[in-house]
């Protein structure tokens, strides 16, 4: 009587890295010499794809590929058998020839769930058009209702080894970052200390549509056990010195401590990172939110505890004094909308950090204008800040020490313009210290917002490209001293949105920039995620050629891309 077998533990891999496999489909009638053609060209594809497109910590994200070419269904079959066996859960199909969708790519799709990314790439080519199969393909699998994107490029259309063109090669590697953002968000989990943030319902854990939408589950716990843990020191108290030794080196005397208390507060705080690290290891969080207030350090009802500013900055830096790490999107004030958008965006470019914002005061061009006016500031027509206006980016904490300066400069340079003043005693009576910088400008990325509708049930990405502006030292310690001067800032002014617009449609009161974040790579995962995508502003086209990703046929042949992400949510 044959026996079940059990699953060990060991050399288990981590499943929770997805796996991109490479496949070509092909006509069985054709010659040899294609045949081969056809081979070299998944090689070179999954080459390119195992060189360019990595995992937040830098690690490379696994990518297979069979030499089998499905010309029909058993080749189907044992592809997916390949593909299953190494865990693949994206799918790249390069075809270079006709071949018979139903026979080939959808008898090996439909093996897999509906929402596995798929991606069709190939060359333009007219002696055995693997053109003609993509759009055929593509046909046949938007009528039923499943999303495919396709990726009409260019490489050579004869020779065995062709060699795809730079711009077709980034469009897949734009993809496939959308596509391993999914897939790698998919069944992890973010902890969540404390309930509702601040009574702000824009930042609420919509927990089941969290789960069914996103696939992300929220670990929920009270911030009781991590006052107990705080009390009970419960972390390492050689690994805490290492810590403030770090912080004393890197800060110096712009840590602002005035006695022993003040000091003890702040390893208090440093410690409460050592802790909720810890937790988050534990348990395989990929992120994480904590209140704050108003029972952790506002309310004078019971004890009020230090300020989380350090633990959230260090948690959202890509370094911290145990040297280079990946940035782990932590959020503020529980703003689990706003946790939800920094994972994107994080996960998107691969590991760059997250800057978590108030969208505090919105500076109209006449407004910041009048300003520099009265501080005698010149400024010409080609001055951004002046003639498109900004945003005063600044929030008491999680602010990325990276965001002290331009992407790749070395942590003891950014840290140097970081400094740690006392915090406000009337918002923060249990004392800490919170953090300072002022952002260079220049550096360039998305901002936005996710929110979520409950009429629709759906979520939506509410986002404009952007660039940090620079203004010059009297002007900026003017600005930053309208709101809370002693907080980091960081000057955003949107490439499209006027601050009209800005002011009107902001999702909530916190919005996020990370740099490096391309519009198309953003599109492409609110494709795959299903997750609408929200630019009301008028000067933006529809489309931007290059800019943009091209529109899947599944929303053309639906009424559009917002109808047809309605209709799936609703199904």
């Amino acid at each position: 009587m044959p026996e079940a077998t059990k699953l060990g533990t060991d050399s288990l891999t981590d499943s929770s890295i997805p796996v991109i496999g490479v496949c070509a489909t092909c006509d069985p009638r054709i010659d040899e010499e294609s045949r081969t053609r056809a081979q070299n060209i998944i090689k070179m594809t999954a080459d390119i794809l195992g060189d360019r497109v990595a995992m937040p910590d830098g690690s490379p994200v696994p990518v297979v590929y069979s030499d089998v070419l499905i010309d029909g269904e058993p080749q189907a079959d044992t592809v997916a058998r390949q593909f299953k066996d190494a865990g693949v859960g994206i799918i790249v199909c390069v075809p270079d020839t006709w071949a018979f969708p139903q026979l080939s790519l959808i008898s090996l799709i439909q093996q897999f769930p509906e929402d596995t990314p798929l991606n069709l790439t190939c060359g333009n080519s007219g002696p055995k058009p693997g053109v003609v199969f993509v759009h055929a393909a593509s046909g046949a699998i938007s009528q039923y209702g499943r999303l495919v994107h396709i990726n009409v490029g260019t490489w050579p259309d004869t020779g065995l080894e062709p060699a795809m063109t730079d711009e077709t090669a980034d469009e897949l590697v734009e993809w496939a970052y959308a596509a391993v953002a999914r897939q790698a968000l998919k069944g992890r989990r973010v902890v969540v200390f404390g309930h509702d943030s601040m009574g702000m319902e824009t930042a609420l854990a919509h927990v089941i549509p969290i789960r069914k939408i996103l696939g992300l589950e929220i670990t929920r716990l009270d911030m009781k056990l991590l006052a107990d843990m705080v009390n009970k020191a419960a972390y390492d108290e050689d690994e805490l010195r290492a810590l403030r030794g770090w912080i004393d080196d890197m800060v110096g005397d712009r840590l602002e401590l005035h006695d022993d208390a003040d000091s003890e507060r702040f390893n208090q705080s440093l410690g409460m990172y050592l802790i909720v690290r810890d937790i988050m290891e534990e348990l395989g969080a990929v992120g994480g939110g904590f209140m704050s207030q108003l029972e952790w350090g506002s309310d004078p009802r019971g004890i009020p505890l230090p300020v989380a500013d350090a633990m959230e900055s260090l948690f959202n830096s890509s370094f911290d004094h145990n040297g280079p790490k990946a940035p782990i999107p932590y959020a503020t004030e529980a703003d689990v909308q706003g946790l939800l958008t920094m994972l994107a965006f994080t996960y998107l470019t691969g590991g760059n950090p997250p800057l978590f914002m108030d969208f505090r005061k919105v500076w109209e061009p006449w407004e910041i204008q009048r300003l520099a006016g009265e501080l005698g500031v010149q400024f010409g027509d080609d001055t951004i800040w002046a003639q498109r206006g900004f945003v005063d980016g600044d929030n008491s904490g999680s602010a990325s020490f990276d965001w002290a300066g331009m992407p790749g400069e070395a942590p003891e340079t950014l840290m140097s313009r970081v400094s740690m003043p006392l915090a406000d005693e009337f918002y923060f009576p249990g004392g800490g210290n919170s953090v300072n910088f002022v952002s260079p400008g220049g550096i360039e990325g998305i901002a936005g917002r996710m929110a979520y509708s409950a009429l629709s049930n759906t979520f939506s990405m509410i986002w404009d490209e952007a660039v940090t502006v620079e203004l010059p030292e009297e002007l900026s310690d003017a600005v930053c001293e309208t709101s809370t001067a002693t907080w980091p800032h960081t000057f955003v002014t949107p490439k499209y949105a006027t601050m009209v617009e800005y002011k009107q449609f902001a999702p909530a009161n916190h919005f996020h920039m990370t740099w490096g974040l391309t519009p198309k790579r953003l599109e492409y995962w609110m494709d795959l995620t299903n997750v609408l995508s929200a630019t009301p502003w008028e000067a933006r086209p529809g489309f931007i050629e290059g800019t943009d990703r091209p529109t899947p046929l599944l929303y053309v042949i639906n009424g559009g891309e917002t109808q047809t992400k309605m209709l799936l949510a609703g199904r």
